[in-house]
């Protein structure tokens, strides 16, 4: 398969007029008048509730569920509350069947290929992020969505950029509310849950072991960077208007590891005009501790933004703010839905795969204990 150099090589045209000559099968789920039909391809804990989230609060009908791992796809059956779906072991059947949008939550290092097939398939894909663990991976799923159907919707689950509290923040900074930002944080700092010493276990060589323990291992998951912190650095991106140029950070793991996943790590991202944003990532809190924002600062004020709500300070004793109304991924699957029934396709897979090449930015530059530049990364 042939490498993309980097981002500007890489024909945008050349790929859409390949994917007009490719068959692709018909792009069902987009009269008004039809309820969307979902299949969904992992069912482990974040497919099991985004399918749930996705079956209460629209009017989508999960119809079908799809692990490799017994007994798993029974279990979700149960947590969504859904009565008799198609249960399958092979997620390529799941594709050849009639579903109309697949739910892809998947191991990270398994995303590109299922991508890949849900693309050539013709079904509408909400795939959870990152993209891959890896350049290549990410590579492979921006070809891919380049040369989906126009007519697919390809939504990335990246929440925040369809909560309510987002989208008031990130109108208020368009407007220029806080003048041109200068200057941005996240946090991203939680609790890894349990505490205490880790058994070492050897790394994971079977299709299995992998899927097993996927979560602990930087090659399978990408790492906390990766796997976790990518969410506020997909917001990073969005409010600075693309990905950064270059990166320099530091991290390490400080609490024994069944695998040898970062627990804490701090990255500084160089974006246009020198804008530096500063991402802290962590899994040292202590157990419920979590503080997970984003922070952007201009000449006239400051916007803060999280799940839970949205801050504006203008001045002393001129502060704002508002909760989000409800949790966002309903925001984010509820916009997922309607754009299906409404016709009305978003593509992100390109935009995706740059949030996770940002954060792969950003571990590359902890392991080579040097500046790293995205062209170089590109390139490599």
């Amino acid at each position: 398969m042939s490498q993309i150099t980097n981002t500007a090589s890489f024909s945008r045209r050349a790929a859409v007029q390949a994917a007009l000559a490719a068959p692709f099968a018909p792009v069902r789920g987009t009269a008004a008048n039809s309820a969307v039909s979902v299949g969904l391809i992992g069912a482990g804990s974040r497919g099991t509730y985004v399918a749930t989230l996705m079956a209460k609060n629209t009017p989508a009908r999960v119809v079908a569920l799809c692990d490799v791992v017994d007994g798993k796809s029974e279990k979700a059956q149960k947590s969504i509350g859904i009565e008799n779906p198609k249960l399958y072991k092979d997620f390529r059947q799941l594709l050849a069947s009639d579903v109309d949008a697949v739910i892809i939550a998947t191991p990270v290092f398994l995303h590109a290929g299922h991508f890949e097939a849900a693309v050539k398939s013709g079904k509408h894909i909400y795939i959870e992020k990152p993209a891959s663990a890896d350049v290549e991976g990410c590579k492979r799923i921006m070809r891919a969505a380049d040369s989906a159907d126009r007519k697919l919707n390809i939504t990335f689950g990246f929440q925040r950029r369809y909560g309510q509290v987002y989208q008031k923040a990130k109108r208020l900074a368009d407007s220029g509310g806080i003048g041109p930002i200068r200057m941005a944080h996240a946090h991203f700092i939680k609790s890894e849950g349990a505490w205490g010493e880790a058994e070492k276990l050897p790394p994971p060589k079977t299709e299995m072991e992998k899927i097993a323990s996927w979560h602990g291992w930087k090659e399978l998951s990408g790492d906390l960077i990766v796997e976790n912190n990518v969410h506020s650095i997909d917001v990073l991106n969005w409010f600075l208007g693309g990905h950064p140029h270059s990166a320099i950070g530091s991290g390490g793991s400080t609490l024994p590891k069944r695998g040898d996943m970062r627990d804490h790590n701090f990255v500084a991202f160089e974006y246009d005009k020198g804008v530096q944003a500063q991402l802290s990532g962590t899994t040292l809190a202590p157990p419920g501790y979590r503080d997970v924002t984003e922070q952007f600062f201009g000449e006239k004020g400051m916007i803060e933004t999280s799940e839970n709500h949205w801050r504006h300070y203008s001045g002393p004793n001129q502060i704002t703010m508002e909760k989000s109304p409800r949790n966002i991924t309903i925001d984010s699957v509820a916009e997922f839905v309607s754009r299906i029934a409404e016709g009305r396709p978003e593509n992100t897979g390109v935009r995706g795969a740059e949030s996770s090449l940002t954060a792969i930015l950003g571990r590359m530059a902890m392991d080579l204990r040097r500046e790293v530049t995205w062209k170089e990364m590109m390139n490599g």
